[in-house]
C-alpha cells in the first residue's frame, strides 16, 4: 500500500523548452512577433506602446489615457465598443505600467475581421468625451481618497517615492493631479504615444497567415501617425537608509515595505539575486514565512521579491504585522537577512527552492500566452533566449558559497530604505 506519511522523493526538472516566436513586419514597419501554437481557434494579440513624454508636471497623462482610451472614437461611443465586443466573444484589456502600455485583444480566429476594425478605431479615432473623462476622475478621487486610509497602498506609496522620486516609478499622486486633467492634455498624449513608430505587435494562439493578412490589412496600410515624442529615460542613485514613518494612532497593523535600488535582468548575477530572494521571501516556505508567520505569528504573511524595470531595478520586503510587534518583526527580518551572510545555506533547503523554481518556470509555461509573456521579459530588456538558459543553469549548480557571496554584495540592512506605516 502507499505510505502516505512519506513525502515523495523529489525530482528535477530537466528539459524546459520555449517557443520563440517568429518575427514579422507590417507593411508601414511595425513588428510582429507571433507564436504560433495551440489547436482552439482563439488569439491574443497585444499592442504595446512604450510610455513617452514624461511630464511631472502632469503625471497623470499616460496612466489616464491608457484607462479612457475605449471610452469613445469619432465613430463609435464608449456603449458602442463595449457592445460590439461583447457581441463577438472577444474581450479587451487595456493595461498600463510604469514603461510601457498595453492594450490586448482576444477574439476567436472566426470574429478577427470584425473586431479589429474596432481595434484599429480606438488606436487612431479615440476622443476622450469631456463626459467620460469627469466620470473618471471622479471615480478615481474617491478611489484614492479610500486607499490614502490603507496602511499597505501608504507603505507603497511612500517607498516608491522615496526610492524613484517623481517619476513614473515612484510620482507621489495627489487628489488635485486629477483636477488638473485637461482633455487637451490627454489627446495631445495619445497622439504623441500611439503610433506605428512606437509600436510592437506580439499575437499567440493559432496565429497563421490568414491572421496576419487581416492584421497587416487593418494596421500594415491603414495607419499613419508622425508625431513627434520623446521616450523615457531615468537615472536613479542609492540614496542610503532612509526610515520613514508615517504614525496612525488607532492602526491595529502596521505596514511595513523596505528595500533599496538594485540590478536588473540584463546584470550577470540577476539569476542568483533570484535565487537568494527566493530563500529569502519568494515562496511559502521561504525563511521569512518560516519565521515570521509559522514560528512567531507575526503576520499572514511576508515576502520578498525583485523586480526589474527598464531603468531601474529594485529589491524589496513587505508585510503587515501587528503594531504590538512590529519593532520586534523588523528585528527578526534583519536577523534573517544577516544569516543569509555568514551562514551557508543547508543542502536540503537549497535543493528544495531549486525543485521550486524551475517546476514554477515550467508550470508557467502552459500555452502559447504564457510562451508570449516569456520573450516580452528578454525582449524589452534586450536579452535573448540564451538568458533563461543561463538562468536554469545558475539555478541547477549554484551553490551556498555563492548564495552567501550574493548576500553580501546584494543585501545591505542598513542601506535599506525602510517604510513603517501605523505604529512602531
Amino acid at each position: 500500500m502507499l505510505n502516505r506519511t512519506t513525502a515523495p522523493d523529489f525530482k528535477q526538472v530537466n528539459d524546459i523548452n520555449f517557443i520563440e516566436p517568429t518575427k514579422q513586419e507590417l507593411d508601414n514597419g511595425i513588428k510582429v512577433f507571433t507564436v504560433n501554437a495551440g489547436e482552439q481557434e482563439l488569439v491574443r494579440i497585444e499592442f504595446i506602446f512604450e510610455n513617452v513624454n514624461w511630464d511631472e508636471k502632469k503625471p497623470l497623462q499616460a496612466v489616464s489615457v491608457n484607462s479612457l482610451i475605449n471610452n469613445g472614437t469619432k465613430t463609435l461611443t464608449a456603449k458602442e465598443i463595449a457592445e460590439k465586443v461583447d457581441y463577438y466573444g472577444a474581450f479587451l484589456q487595456t493595461e498600463y505600467g510604469a514603461d510601457h502600455t498595453v492594450i490586448t485583444l482576444y477574439s476567436l480566429n472566426k470574429h478577427l475581421e470584425a473586431v479589429l476594425p474596432i481595434i484599429w478605431s480606438i488606436l487612431n479615432e479615440s476622443v476622450f468625451p469631456a463626459q467620460e473623462l469627469a466620470i473618471f476622475v471622479q471615480n478615481q478621487k474617491q478611489k484614492l481618497q479610500v486607499n490614502l486610509k490603507k496602511n499597505d497602498f501608504l507603505a507603497r506609496k511612500a517607498f516608491a517615492n522615496a526610492i524613484f522620486g517623481q517619476t513614473p516609478y515612484g510620482v507621489d499622486i495627489k487628489i488635485e493631479d486629477y483636477d488638473a486633467l485637461m482633455q487637451t492634455d490627454l489627446l495631445a498624449y495619445y497622439s504623441a504615444a500611439f503610433k506605428p513608430s512606437n509600436c510592437i505587435i506580439v499575437a499567440a494562439g493559432k496565429f497563421e497567415r490568414q491572421e496576419f493578412d487581416l492584421l497587416n490589412k487593418f494596421f500594415g496600410t491603414n495607419w499613419e501617425n508622425d508625431k513627434l515624442s520623446t521616450s523615457n529615460q531615468f537615472a536613479f542613485s542609492p540614496i542610503g537608509g532612509n526610515e520613514i514613518y508615517v504614525e496612525k494612532e488607532d492602526a491595529v497593523q502596521s505596514a511595513i515595505r523596505m528595500g533599496n535600488l538594485s540590478i536588473t535582468r540584463t546584470h550577470k548575477d540577476f539569476p542568483s539575486l533570484q535565487i537568494l530572494n527566493t530563500v529569502l521571501g519568494g515562496y511559502f516556505g521561504s525563511r521569512l514565512m518560516t519565521n515570521i508567520r509559522e514560528d512567531k505569528g507575526y503576520t499572514y504573511g511576508i515576502g520578498s521579491g525583485i523586480a526589474s524595470l527598464k531603468d531601474a531595478g529594485y529589491f524589496f520586503i513587505a508585510t503587515e504585522v501587528g503594531t504590538d510587534v512590529c519593532a520586534s518583526a523588523l528585528q527578526e527580518i534583519e536577523k534573517e537577512i544577516e544569516l543569509l551572510k555568514t551562514d551557508l545555506v543547508a543542502d536540503e533547503e537549497l535543493n528544495l527552492v531549486r525543485n521550486f523554481m524551475l517546476g514554477s518556470l515550467l508550470g508557467s509555461l502552459e500555452n502559447a500566452f504564457s510562451h508570449a509573456d516569456k520573450f516580452k521579459n528578454i525582449y524589452f530588456s534586450g536579452l535573448g533566449y540564451d538568458y533563461y538558459t543561463n538562468y536554469i543553469a545558475t539555478v541547477k549548480s549554484i551553490t551556498a558559497t555563492e548564495i552567501k557571496s550574493i548576500a553580501n554584495t546584494y543585501l545591505n540592512w542598513d542601506a535599506m530604505t525602510k517604510v513603517v506605516v501605523g505604529k512602531k
